[in-house]
């Protein structure tokens, strides 16, 4: 079992930046691949980024692509996802998430563990 906990969102202008963080506990966290997804409201929950076990491997979702990173810290057992040039598109509700398959997935699917999500609003 793992517990996620994110935190770091909040309310900023357009252009503005935030990173967020999600912190994991309950198993060994460098198993995990790390998942960043998105949901607006009336919307789907969408991919935005992931990273493999070890940080060697990065996608993103092509409208963040420049815009966002994905990191991740083994020895804090956290992932951050900072966010700069935020847009108003950006607004959604930001989870992080945990899978113990082999490959770096985009498909919410294939997530074992979930965090409560954190607030993005990004004001025009």
């Amino acid at each position: 079992q793992v517990q996620l906990v994110e935190s770091g969102g909040g309310l900023v202008q357009a252009g503005g930046s935030l990173t967020l963080s999600c912190a994991a506990s309950g198993h060994t966290f460098s198993s995990y691949v790390m998942g960043w997804f998105r949901q607006a409201p009336g919307k789907e929950r969408e991919f935005v980024a992931v990273i493999s076990r070890l940080g060697r491997t990065r996608v993103y979702v092509d409208s963040v692509k420049g815009r966002f990173t994905i990191s991740r810290d083994n020895t804090k057992n956290t992932v951050y996802l900072q966010m700069n040039s935020l847009k108003p598109e950006d607004t959604a509700i930001y989870y992080c998430a945990a899978d113990l398959r082999v490959g770096v997935a985009k498909v919410p699917s294939e997530y074992d563990y979930w965090g409560q999500g954190t607030q993005v609003t990004v004001s025009s």
